[in-house]
Formats: structure tokens, sequence, C-alpha cells
């Protein structure tokens, strides 16, 4: 009877345990996968329609993601990760990121990937004013950096925390360049915050779609993408702008995490996002994918004139990447 009764409960411990198995084979966790960025709600919704794999919603944002990574460096956490380009090289660097050369890696040009597989470009977006015009009453939407230095903004401007956000740090470098500093020299950068501090900029950590939408923050750097979800999927009184001095184009990188609980998973979530089908729903989110002959004609359609993105130019990641911690120290002792 004994030997009955440890027979029956050592099936039950192990049909437990395959069960357990089974259900942590079916997750994947992706840091900095927050689903009202980028339209990652529906994309998660399709990794778990299509592969049967769970990817929990995440709302930290770049500097955050590879925090928490070195922190559990010993024991991670996350299977995959999703970051602003800046913030490619550095995770590589710290040993939270392991190779992995997904499908369709051939494809994605050279400049939009490390070369031994520790990341690549999923998607990239053009930086400008995200503004709810609702929001301005008769003020006139700005045109340009320097409009937002006007009094009549005062309270009204936004833009996320450069000491921890990605795109925060674009930011700072597109203007930076649009007002003709360098990569090495952020002078003219500094010195607009400074000024921009002047008129009580809102300046939040994490992303603030819904802050614009409902107009608390009626004019936000921000990208094209979030703005056209904005114009045209949520119908919200708002518009995008290029601003006149020029701006940037960031992209956006995913990696497989070292050691992750479950790689398998992370490696079947990383080939996805380059799928056609999730290729194709990036550009519909209003992203522009990778592999560009995925933007249909009628996403394309929706964004600004080709003429207007004249004045967007390709961000250096290398060049941007070298002077992160001096846009974070600059910032945090000059204008914060």
């Amino acid at each position: 009877m004994l030997k009955r009764l440890a027979f029956a409960t050592a099936l039950g411990i192990a049909a437990l345990g395959s069960v357990m198995d089974a259900n942590a084979q079916q997750r994947a966790i992706c840091y900095n996968c927050p689903p009202e960025w980028a339209d990652w709600g529906s994309q998660l919704r399709a990794i778990q329609s299509k592969l049967g794999i769970s990817v929990p919603p995440d709302n930290k944002n770049s500097g955050q993601a590879i925090a928490a990574l070195i922190a559990e460096k010993a024991n991670p956490v996350a299977d995959v990760t999703y970051l602003g380009g800046i913030a490619a090289d550095p995770a590589k660097d710290a040993g939270v990121l392991t190779p992995y050369k997904p499908k369709n890696w051939d494809k994605i040009p050279a400049d939009l990937k490390d070369k031994d597989g520790y990341w690549f470009t999923i998607h990239s977006g053009t930086l400008g004013l995200f503004v709810n015009k609702a929001a301005l009453g008769n003020k006139p939407v700005p045109q340009s950096w320097a409009d937002l230095l006007k009094p009549e903004y005062k309270g009204l401007v936004g833009y996320l925390d450069p000491t921890s956000a990605a795109v925060g740090q674009l930011g700072v470098m597109a203007v930076n360049l649009a007002l003709g500093g360098t990569y090495d020299n952020l002078d003219p950068a500094i010195k607009y915050f400074k000024d921009l501090a002047k008129n009580q900029p809102i300046v939040p950590k994490q992303t603030s779609y819904a802050r614009v939408i409902s107009g608390e923050i009626p004019i936000l750097f921000d990208y094209d993408f979030n703005a056209y979800r904005g114009q045209h999927t949520d119908k919200a009184p708002v518009q995008f702008v290029i601003p006149k001095e020029g701006t940037l184009v960031f992209p956006y990188v995913m990696g497989l995490v070292n050691k992750g609980p479950n790689p398998d998973n992370g490696k079947k979530v990383l080939d996805f996002v380059l799928s056609d089908d999730s290729q194709a729903m990036w550009g519909n989110a209003y992203l522009r994918p990778v592999f560009a002959d995925r933007l249909s004609n009628e996403a394309k359609a929706k964004f600004l004139p080709e003429a207007e993105y004249a004045r967007a130019k390709a961000v250096d990641l290398k060049k941007l990447a070298a002077a992160q911690a001096k846009i974070v120290e600059r910032y945090k002792n000059e204008v914060n």
C-alpha cells in the first residue's frame, strides 16, 4: 500500500513538473515592450495567437531595461529585450545579450545590426513634435524647435527624461545637430534645454502617448508613429511636425538575453518580429519596418510627404552611443 502511494505521489509530482515545464515553455519575457508604445500590444497578441507564446507587457524604458538586465545578470528574468538603438552596444558591452541571428537576418542592412548577432533593428521612427491641436487652444501649431522657446508655449511642452529614456537622449542630439552642434559638441543643445527650462517643460520618465491624446501634454518630443496612430487610429485632434531646423531618424533594436530562462521561446519571438507578417504590422502601426518593402502604400499615404522627411537624417548610432554618457552628465549638471 505504501509503495503504491509513494509511486502515485511520484507520478503526481512528475506530472505537475511536466505541466509547469510546459507552461514555462509557453512564456517569454520581453523587457521594454509597452503595449501603448509602437503598437507593441498588437504584436504581443499576434505572438500569442500565432506562436502560442505569452509575452507579458512591460513598461520599462531602454535605460531601465538595461539597468534591470545588469542587476539580474547572475539570474536573468528576461528572455529578449527591445531597446532604442543608442542602447544596443552598451547592452552588448555589459554582457547581458547573447548572439542570435534570426530568420531574415541577411536582409537587414549592415549598419542596422551587430555583425555578430548581438542585436538587430526591427523598425525605425522619425523624431519630431507630437501636437494636440485642441489642447493648444488658439495658439498656432509650432513648426520649429525655436518656436517652443516662445512664452506662449510655457507649460505646454514635454519631452522624456534624457537621463534614462532613449527618446530623451535622441531629442537632445536631434536639437543639437539641428542647431549646429556635433556628436562631440553638445553646447547648442545644452543652451537650448536651459532656455526651454524657463518655459516649465513637462519631463516624464515613461511613454506618454495617453497624456498627449488627453491634452495633458499638448506638445511632446516624440516619434511620427505615435502621432500618426493618434491621428489616424484614435482619431484624436493631433498632428506630427518635423521641425524646420531638421531632426533624426532612430532605429529600434532587439536582442536575445544572455542565459535567459526561456531561450527557445525568445528565439521564436525574435524570428517573428522579422517575419513578413510582423514587419507589415509595424508598417500598419506607422513605423518604418526594417524591410522597407513591407510598408504598404496605404500606410505610407498617412505619413507626411517625403519632402518633409528630407529634413530627417539617419542617426549615427555609434557616435550617439559614444555621446550618451556626456548627454546624461551635462543634462543632469547643467539643465536638470
